[in-house]
């Protein structure tokens, strides 16, 4: 299997970041170069499958991406002194791989996501806009706004979705994620993470306070159950992409606890 596209900048204790959901390693870009100049961090940020500028496959599990993730790993021999930061979809899959090879990573950084099982109906709007979006007859990025709008009534959604946009060699346009697989295994992308044996160290959760991805529920039991050397730490006035709408309290609860 092809090896990940990633971005590999600064020198230091290694933070490698999977961004989420029909996202981009470009999404965390401006936190990923404060924490490699000014946090003194090495900073991989990571397209996983099916996204960004990595390869595309007919799978998408959470198996198959943390395969793909640790031969990254391997590829730029990434030692056990590496923080591990997962926003949503990346953020289950930084579970995944915390839980079943913990000797990899010194700690773990989830940012709104728990370990249960995410209905995944509420990307149904998100999927529909995408597929309204006419690649053949759109001229310009405003018009696939248009056919978006109706379906996602949030600009910034929007924004984030339309990232994804690009014109091919023959300034066509297409889409960056592999559509048809994503849409195809999203209820697979919403299972539970599960193990019979905890992750051990030090593991810190970023939950939005707008959002409900990390409840109270998750907060006193499914996530001490799976990571008992965990804290739950919540960004007032935020939603679920909590590092674009505070990223100045990203930056600090990140760079203090990739520090410890």
């Amino acid at each position: 299997m092809p090896l990940l596209h990633h971005l590999d900048q600064g020198q230091g204790r290694p933070l490698v970041i999977l961004h989420g959901l029909f996202g981009t390693l470009d999404n965390w870009q401006t936190l990923a170069r404060r924490w490699a100049t000014e946090a003194g961090l090495r900073v991989v940020s990571v397209d996983l499958r099916n996204h960004g500028r990595s390869f595309h496959s007919p799978a998408h599990t959470y198996e198959l991406m943390v395969q793909d993730v640790l031969a990254l790993f391997d590829h730029l021999q990434l030692g056990a002194d590496t923080t591990l930061l997962g926003h949503s979809m990346g953020g289950k899959v930084a579970m995944r791989l915390a839980l079943d090879h913990p000797a990899r990573l010194a700690r773990l950084i989830v940012v709104d996501i728990a370990p249960r099982f995410s209905d995944m109906r509420h990307q149904d709007d998100v999927l529909a806009g995408l597929h309204a979006v006419d690649l053949a007859a759109i001229g310009n990025r405003q018009e696939a706004d248009a056919a978006l709008a109706p379906h996602v009534r949030n600009l910034g959604t929007r924004q984030f979705l339309l990232k994804n946009l690009y014109r091919t060699e023959n300034n066509a346009f297409a889409w960056r994620i592999n559509l048809d697989v994503l849409a195809a295994q999203l209820p697979a992308i919403g299972e539970a993470t599960e193990s019979a044996t905890p992750f051990g160290k030090p593991a810190l959760f970023i939950r939005g306070g707008n959002s409900d991805y990390i409840s109270t529920e998750d907060k006193l039991h499914g996530i001490p159950a799976l990571f008992p050397n965990s804290e739950v730490a919540t960004v007032v006035d935020a939603g679920h992409w909590v590092h674009a709408e505070k990223p100045e309290e990203i930056f600090q609860m990140v760079r203090a606890f990739a520090q410890q």
